[in-house]
């Protein structure tokens, strides 16, 4: 089956059941919960791949290189692309119906951890999608050209810093609610400190602070192009 196939097959199965379970009328947060669990097994490799930088851009190529094995596989990143697009509906939709009703400063950080995550995705999936397109490598260079384009690094430094935080911000809260009493405060602090410091080392990492990177021209050309500097 071709490739191109193969992920669509993967987006369609999963937009299938989605659309399936809102026919059954299934509760959507229970189902919004599964998609989550299996994204984070993802988001959470993305992550440490991307921080395997801390060790050199050659480590972080490595490392991107072993888990694209698994993850470019058509059929598999067909089924990412369909949860993380499920992921973002479904999270808009309980955005939407808890307006008016939402109470106490737990729920509001979900709530605006959980839309920020979702504008950031979507720029994020978009860009990482144009840049294949286009035959870009999106490897740790492509994600730190904006931090080595002036005036660009002060939108892409905080634009990944709130990502991460936002992420482990929302997963906190959502252990807040599902862990005994005794244990959900301190989870939830655990969780937002942990995505604080890596947020602080991401950034840190794509602005070349650990370790000096080399951006290929042809990444920080259509950024220099926006800034009036091509």
């Amino acid at each position: 089956m071709h490739e191109t196939s193969q992920l669509a097959l993967g987006a369609a199965a999963v937009g299938l059941a989605g659309t399936w379970a809102w026919r059954q009328r299934l509760a959507l947060r229970p189902v919004h919960r599964a998609s989550a669990i299996a994204l984070a097994l993802f988001l959470a490799a993305h992550l440490l791949g991307h921080l395997a930088g801390l060790a050199g851009a050659a480590a972080h190529q490595s490392v991107l290189e072993a888990l694209r094995l698994i993850y470019r596989q058509p059929l598999v990143e067909g089924v990412l692309l369909g949860c993380l697009l499920f992921q973002m509906g479904s999270g808009l939709t309980l955005l939407w119906r808890g307006r008016g009703r939402r109470r106490g400063g737990v729920a509001w950080m979900q709530a605006i951890s959980g839309g920020y995550l979702a504008l950031f995705l979507l720029i994020h999936v978009t860009a990482v999608l144009a840049g294949r397109f286009q035959g870009v490598d999106t490897n740790l260079q492509f994600a730190a050209a904006g931090m080595h384009t002036p005036p660009w690094q002060w939108f892409f430094g905080p634009y990944y810093f709130f990502a991460v935080f936002a992420l482990g911000t929302h997963v906190g809260c959502a252990l807040y609610w599902n862990l005994p009493e005794p244990l959900r405060a301190r989870a939830l602090v655990g969780a937002m400190l942990a995505g604080w410091m890596l947020a602080v080392c991401l950034v840190v990492l794509l602005a070349g602070g650990f370790h000096a990177l080399e951006i290929p021209a042809r990444y920080l050309a259509p950024l220099a192009g926006l800034a009036g500097r091509g």
